[in-house]
């Protein structure tokens, strides 16, 4: 018996050394927060008279593909969610951004999980081409943001949705 607890000690005494010689390699979320999504104001007029370095849903590169390509994501938007998009290219303040504008009836109609598969599947979409995310109505309220640091390797991400989804969700169960 007291070989056994001996043995024991011995074997957790070791444990324990063996793990203080591996170096603690922090966290991508202590190295690379995600920085606050943009708070920017919604251009709506953009929509009509859009300027020569926006693009929107009305753009068309006769060239070729115009970045960022939310074009089949448009065409494949169930019930007809996204209704439009404005993206403002990068800056030196920040990365390039696509402000989404979505039909607030259908938005309404979705639970949260869904809001966040919609969000979710953009802002993917969007990340390949250097953007951030904001998902607004024509009211101009803010619904949610994918928003990602894109200095890091691999990109880190947040997607953040506004608390009303969230009661929603949890007076569904």
């Amino acid at each position: 018996m007291l070989i056994h607890k001996l043995s024991r000690h011995l074997l957790l005494t070791i444990n324990l050394s063996t793990i203080f010689l591996f170096p603690i390699i922090p966290s991508l979320a202590e190295t690379s927060p995600v920085p606050s999504p943009s708070d920017a104001p919604l251009e709506l007029a953009l929509l009509t008279q859009p300027n020569s370095t926006v693009i929107t849903a009305n753009t068309i590169n006769p060239e070729g593909l115009t970045t960022p390509s939310l074009w089949w994501e448009k065409e494949n938007s169930e019930n007809k969610l996204l209704d439009n998009w404005i993206a403002y290219p990068a800056n030196e303040k920040e990365p390039g951004r696509v402000d989404l504008i979505v039909n607030q009836q259908i938005w309404n109609l979705l639970d949260y999980l869904e809001r966040y598969d919609f969000v979710n599947r953009l802002g993917s979409s969007a990340r390949k081409d250097g953007y951030n995310v904001r998902v607004f109505d024509y009211q101009q309220n803010l619904l949610a943001t994918y928003t990602c640091n894109f200095v890091t390797t691999p990109t880190s991400c947040r997607i953040q949705m506004n608390n009303q989804n969230r009661l929603r969700l949890l007076r569904s169960f």
